[in-house]
């Protein structure tokens, strides 16, 4: 094979061959302490959270603790429980709203990404009243809502 050759087949395969995906920052799928699994995307201008994979675990797959009665037979797959988050940088939002359908409450809240883990921060009033979670990085293609 020519130099010239070679090099056009090295060009060829390192645009045809797709990297290995290295998730950073906050965007991205990311399974909470129980099993489920959250997705965390831009909506517009924010971010926000859905649920795209409900753990094996969960005592119901509806949001049975929503406040509001007609929203209770509602699924919690596909449920979109974050919203109006800021992003400040990759790996930081906040001035957002974390919906927690175990308890059926919305607190404010922030989020940090540190490498495979997520740190979320609910809060009612100021951050020091309020409870955090670590979530950790998830493969989505493993477990997904049925359609």
């Amino acid at each position: 094979m020519s130099l010239r050759a070679w090099i056009g087949f090295a060009l060829f395969a390192c645009t045809t061959v797709a990297p290995a995906q290295t998730s950073s920052g906050i965007l991205g799928d990311w399974r909470e302490p129980t099993g489920s699994v959250i997705e965390i995307f831009r909506c517009g201008q924010d971010v926000c959270a859905k649920m795209v994979a409900i753990s094996k675990q969960a005592t119901t797959q509806l949001d049975e603790k929503n406040p509001s009665p007609a929203a209770r037979k509602h699924p919690l797959c596909g449920l979109q429980i974050g919203y109006g988050f800021h992003l400040t940088d990759p790996t930081h939002a906040d001035s957002g709203r974390l919906y927690d359908p175990k308890s059926g409450k919305t607190y404010k809240g922030t989020m940090t990404a540190e490498g495979d883990q997520l740190h979320l921060r609910g809060y009612v009033g100021i951050k020091a009243f309020g409870r955090s979670e670590t979530w950790t990085r998830a493969d989505r293609s493993a477990v997904t809502c049925a359609k």
